[in-house]
């Protein structure tokens, strides 16, 4: 009887016991995730959530303010990095020898990018300042002998991949808006450049069955950027092919991810987040239910209404790598635009953090510094116009 009492009292002591541990446990998790909570507003920068939405509106301040970084540099030859590769010394060449067209703005791409800004802002605002100036230097670059040129230089068989997939990217985009542009001499220019971009397609369409695993990083070889981009292009021409080679590779490389680690990001000299890129690419080809099924494996964090990124903080403007991070906080801003255009009732809430992104960097890019001026309103005005 005893031994019968001694175990009932011992085995009501455990029972006790571990429920105290349990709610313990419990309660110290509470306490954890308010206190990760908390630190988590503390990473916060001071003034991350005061924006003043009027400094974030594209309108004709705005726009001159953009187009004068391009309108400086599409027509300065020096500095530039050419990124040729050599057979011999005959290859040698000025920039403007070897691109005619895009030997400004430092490098090709940027070139194509700051074109592309100037068409984009003389469509949208017939009273930019210098139109006239800005239209006729686009007509000098963009006719019919210097495309020829550029063909060429990519003909070469050392620069099959020049420029492969980001400047190929860009020059789809500069096409696309020519051919949008209702006007004769925007036309003329669509007309001009589409032997290049009819080259570029060819590649892509060559390459994207060959690219084995995805190209996960934050500048320019990004494969889900290259491939974003040659997707609004392929819709709007209509490009079957165009359009199949990427929604095969993109769901080949890219649609059984999950737990994108954005936590890791930015690296030091990112201008595109490689989460949000796959995000951003994966939004255009899916179907809105098997996105929404996609982005719950793969970021589920975005549909949360307390989804937030700390905005990326540039400590040198003046470093051609670190001014990159600029450009991040501007492709960041134009994924989450597109999420809450593409869909408000899921992905509204992330419009704030696409404001909140945006202001970080836009009141920086007009610095003085040609290291980050020769590129980054190209970033801007696309995050404004996605806006």
């Amino acid at each position: 009887m005893k031994c019968k009492l001694l175990f009932v009292v011992v085995f009501s002591f455990l029972i006790v016991s571990c429920k105290d541990k349990s709610q313990v446990t419990t309660d110290e998790s509470i306490e954890n995730y308010q206190q990760d909570d908390q630190k988590s507003e503390e990473l916060k920068s001071p003034n991350e959530d005061l924006v003043n939405l009027n400094d974030i509106v594209l309108n004709l301040s705005q726009a001159n303010r953009l187009a004068s970084l391009p309108l400086n540099c599409i027509t300065k030859e020096y500095p530039n990095k050419t990124g040729q590769v050599l057979s011999d010394s005959t290859d040698l060449g000025t920039p403007k020898v070897l691109h005619p067209a895009f030997y400004g703005c430092f490098d090709w791409h940027s070139s194509v990018h700051g074109h592309w800004t100037l068409v984009k802002l003389i469509k949208s605002f017939p009273e930019l300042d210098h139109r006239d100036s800005i239209l006729m230097m686009i007509e000098n670059n963009l006719n019919k002998a210097n495309i020829r040129e550029e063909i060429k230089y990519f003909q070469r068989e050392q620069e099959y991949s020049y420029e492969r997939m980001y400047g190929w990217a860009w020059l789809l985009k500069l096409q696309m808006e020519l051919d949008t542009w209702d006007d004769e001499k925007g036309k003329a220019l669509a007309e001009n450049l589409q032997p290049l971009s009819d080259l570029i397609i060819d590649r892509y369409i060559e390459f994207l069955p060959k690219l084995k695993y995805p190209i996960r990083v934050g500048t320019h070889t990004n494969s889900a950027f290259g491939m974003s981009f040659a997707y609004d292009y392929a819709k709007h021409a209509k490009n079957d092919s165009l359009i199949l080679v990427i929604e095969d590779t993109a769901n080949r490389l890219y649609s059984r991810d999950k737990k994108c680690p954005i936590g890791w990001e930015p690296s030091g000299y990112d201008f595109l987040s490689p989460c949000l890129a796959e995000v951003e690419l994966m939004n255009k080809i899916l179907p809105r239910d098997a996105f929404s099924y996609w982005i719950n494996d793969f970021m589920p964090d975005l549909k949360s209404n307390r989804f937030s990124m700390q905005v990326a903080e540039v400590s040198d403007r003046e470093d051609g790598h670190l001014v990159h991070l600029d450009g991040l906080n501007f492709s960041r801003a134009w994924v989450f635009y597109h999420l809450a255009n593409s869909n408000p009732n899921e992905y509204g809430h992330l419009k704030k953090e696409g404001d909140k992104h945006l202001a970080h960097s836009l009141s920086a890019i007009v610095d003085g510094s040609y290291e980050g001026e020769h590129w980054l309103a190209s970033f801007a005005l696309y995050a404004l116009s996605q806006r």
